[in-house]
């Protein structure tokens, strides 16, 4: 009876006190710098109610990103196909995951994700969040092949987890969507607003002559006629976050949104990514189909195949797209250039 006793007010001792370590612990509220321009554009970051950006979510975020642990046999990262030298995507066509296996999309860089006001992910717009996005590569076959469940207890027996947890969410819970909202706290940090154009625009340095004759052609509806879909000056995401059909194909190999939708006039339409930090994300397109931008130039100027559901902004497809000049084509390439924010790719909080 004596030992009986004993026994159970030592468990209602570590019951209470791991309840009470739970209960204090109360996260600090992350500050997001948000840049100059995207201020002063009064474009406020989307961050969910249910999952405020906090100083302990951020860096639990970050070391999950970075950890291993994550795939199924322990050898690949997030980090693994998304570099934070490389813009956060790997210069790969495809990326292959641990058995081996490629993908068939080309990984999308990551950066200014807080600005995705549709909510929408990847490049066919699958994911309705990303907390949401985070979740699939986990146990995707072809990418980090793990179970969820074998997950989850890998981090509760794990020396530091549990603690980081608790004082991330204020609980010792541990499942995929606490770790999806951690990774997706930490993706939310992620911002590249500091390029020469930026710099330009801020008054702190002065374009080259074809720099800024390539951001004239940029703008021209009559030349690149590019900003509808990758906006402007006035517009720092430099994407309008929307689906198109850029043509590049006559028939669709891999029908995009469409297969998501239902809706046969949505085949052939993939997400407009940023053309922010181009220098360090080749190769491009849904398929990683272009190695340079050149060769994306060229797409444009005389490469477009029509189709059945061809963006009406491609205004010029009957023509092959909108013949730029060798010169206006060098220019364009500088313009995009000096979109390349090496303070983003060198920005330590980003790094392991």
């Amino acid at each position: 009876m004596k030992n009986t006793f004993f026994f159970f007010f030592f468990f209602f001792l570590l019951t209470n006190c791991t309840s009470k370590e739970e209960d204090i612990y109360t996260p600090i509220p992350y500050n997001l710098e948000i840049p100059t321009l995207f201020a002063n554009k009064l474009i406020a970051p989307v961050i969910p109610a249910n999952n405020p950006l906090t100083e302990e979510g951020v860096a639990l975020g970050k070391k999950l990103f970075f950890d291993k642990i994550l795939s199924g046999d322990e050898t690949q990262s997030c980090a693994s196909c998304h570099n934070p030298q490389k813009a956060f995507t790997d210069n790969q066509q495809f990326s292959d995951g641990i058995d081996g296996f490629l993908g068939t999309r080309n990984a999308m860089p990551l950066f200014n994700l807080a600005w995705n006001f549709d909510e929408r992910f990847a490049w066919d717009g699958k994911e309705f969040s990303l907390e949401n996005q985070a979740l699939e590569p986990i146990t995707n076959p072809v990418e980090m092949h793990a179970n969820w469940t074998i997950i989850a207890e890998k981090l509760r027996q794990h020396s530091e987890y549990p603690t980081l947890f608790i004082q991330a969410f204020g609980t010792s819970k541990i499942d995929s969507t606490l770790v999806t909202k951690a990774i997706a706290q930490f993706e939310r940090t992620l911002i590249s607003g500091n390029s020469k154009f930026d710099q330009y625009l801020k008054g702190e340095t002065i374009l080259t002559p074809e720099e800024e004759n390539g951001f004239n052609v940029f703008m021209d509806e009559a030349k690149g006629d590019c900003f509808h879909c990758h906006g402007s000056n006035n517009n720092p995401i430099w994407s309008d976050n929307k689906f198109h059909n850029n043509g590049l194909d006559a028939t669709f190999v891999d029908i995009g949104l469409g297969a998501v939708t239902g809706d046969p006039s949505d085949n052939g339409k993939f997400k407009s990514p940023s053309i922010r930090n181009l220098a360090f994300t080749a190769p491009y397109m849904h398929d990683g189909r272009f190695a340079t931008l050149e060769e994306v130039i060229n797409h444009y100027s005389e490469g477009l195949q029509p189709s059945s559901t061809i963006d009406p902004l491609m205004k010029k497809v009957n023509q092959g797209g909108v013949d730029l000049s060798t010169q206006e084509k060098a220019d364009l390439k500088a313009f995009l250039l000096s979109l390349s924010d090496f303070d983003f790719i060198n920005n330590q909080n980003f790094q392991k």
